[in-house]
């Protein structure tokens, strides 16, 4: 795919609305390219974000992405989160597949969007591989940090958020992204990952039905999954699938956002 790279300092359109699906209302913001590339074929980044974010927690980023790349892109808030409404309770083993099977194809639909490039981080990324099994829209997927099953380092990196959520001032500045909503959602988040039941949640069974390509970023450094996460989707996807291995923690794109923004636009213009 030949990509139209707009210079930096043009500025970009940006749209925020909400979209009614299944009884809540989800914020949503659109960045585009001042000059569109005019092809209805253009496929649209669609940013998934993680467990305890939310559009306004990718700052920058998507715009950077944009530019770097020439494409349009979609970031959204899922229910019960930032400026979305809704509560993040009640959660049970299956909430991914619902965000990937019942939310995720309504805000393409709603916002008319016929090819995507699913960009997800973490949680966020478990749900980009989930649609991408599911074929239909999804013509890409990037994942930075994605599960697709439990490790222990998981459980022990939660059990320490959890210790640092009040001494840390944590839920002050969750407070700041998704308001009256952050303790319950911390909790919603956390709760679920450390229950019993959730020890045997695992998507690999998922992976060999994901056809499209797909690059699997992951921190060296991560302080919530190991490599063998990596490993795991790219032998599921087969060949069409790339890890990448980068300096850094759970958060790539912001603690390498130089090196995430080159990966991610030599794998939009090798599409």
């Amino acid at each position: 795919m030949n990509v139209q790279r707009p210079s930096p300092i043009v500025p970009l359109s940006i749209q925020e609305g909400t979209l009614a699906i299944h009884q809540q209302h989800l914020f949503y913001r659109r960045i585009a390219p001042s000059v569109p590339s005019g092809s209805d074929q253009t496929p649209s980044l669609v940013f998934l974000h993680e467990g305890l974010g939310c559009t306004a927690m990718w700052h920058d980023f998507p715009a950077c992405v944009v530019r770097d790349t020439g494409l349009p892109a979609i970031v959204y808030d899922r229910p019960g989160y930032g400026r979305s409404s809704g509560a993040p309770h009640p959660r049970d083993n299956h909430y991914l597949h619902q965000e990937a099977q019942a939310f995720l194809p309504r805000v393409l639909d709603d916002l008319q969007v016929e090819r995507a490039i699913l960009v997800g981080h973490s949680d966020g990324g478990s749900i980009a591989l989930l649609a991408a099994a599911d074929g239909g829209k999804i013509v890409g997927i990037i994942t930075e940090a994605a599960h697709v099953f439990v490790e222990p380092i998981t459980i022990d990196g939660i059990r320490q958020a959890v210790a640092a959520f009040g001494p840390r001032q944590l839920e002050q500045r969750l407070a700041r992204y998704h308001g009256a909503k952050a303790r319950e959602l911390f909790f919603a988040w956390s709760d679920t990952w450390l229950s019993e039941s959730f020890r045997d949640w695992n998507i690999e069974d998922c992976l060999g039905r994901i056809t499209c390509p797909a690059l699997v970023m992951q921190g060296r450094e991560d302080p919530y999954g190991s490599q063998c996460q990596v490993a795991s989707i790219v032998a599921g996807i087969g060949p069409q699938a790339r890890a990448m291995l980068i300096p850094g923690g759970h958060a790539l794109h912001r603690d390498a956002p130089g090196l995430v923004r080159q990966a991610i636009a030599a794998f939009v213009e090798a599409l």
